[in-house]
């Protein structure tokens, strides 16, 4: 029992945990080429940079993007947030390092 006037001295044993960098999850970007009409909304608004606008077409004939940097995505969502048709998402990947 701690009485008045009288100062703990035992201290907490320290918890080792990862640090934030470490527990970071990151995003694995998915698309749905037939769905895409090419507004490339996904790749000029992603902060990351992750996304580009590719040579190939879907069968609709729209220009489609394509995945440059996956290993970037920070799992912000922008690109499924900002896409008109639907055609682009992200799931979030848990891991220790990227």
């Amino acid at each position: 029992m701690v009485g008045r006037g009288h100062v703990d001295t035992k201290t907490e044993p320290v918890v080792q945990t990862r640090s934030r960098a470490t527990r970071r999850s990151h995003g694995r970007v998915l698309l749905l080429a037939e769905r895409c009409k090419g507004c490339r909304f996904c790749v000029e608004f992603c902060p990351r940079q992750v996304l580009a606008m590719s040579e190939r077409f879907n069968s609709k004939g729209y220009h489609i993007p394509t995945i440059i940097a996956e290993h970037q995505c920070t799992d912000c969502k922008m690109c499924e947030l900002l896409c008109p048709e639907f055609a682009i998402y992200v799931v979030r990947v848990e891991g220790e390092d990227r």
